[in-house]
């Protein structure tokens, strides 16, 4: 297991929408941790950690066309995990 830091800035109407929500629900199962917070601009971070596959599936979803509202763009940056965020927690 190689674990990854995941940053991803998603723009689009994903503000009011549940998209946060959504992206808790969806990283939880895959055994991430991190967060999910609205931006003043109108774009959600998400910052996931855990195992690089998992992250790889949260990009995915993110990316599809499942998301609540409407995804226009996402950003992404990856680095190595820190391992200090416990659970998964949207702001």
């Amino acid at each position: 297991m190689t674990a990854a830091r995941l940053t991803a800035l998603v723009s689009g109407h994903v503000q009011g929408v549940g998209f946060r929500e959504w992206t808790r629900r969806t990283a939880a199962p895959l055994g991430l941790v991190g967060s999910a917070s609205n931006l003043p601009d109108g774009r959600v971070e998400v910052i996931a950690e855990g195992d690089r596959d998992a992250c790889d599936q949260l990009l995915a979803a993110l990316q599809g066309g499942s998301t609540p509202g409407r995804v226009r763009d996402v950003q992404v940056a990856w680095s190595d995990a820190d391992n200090l965020l416990v659970g998964f927690v949207t702001d």
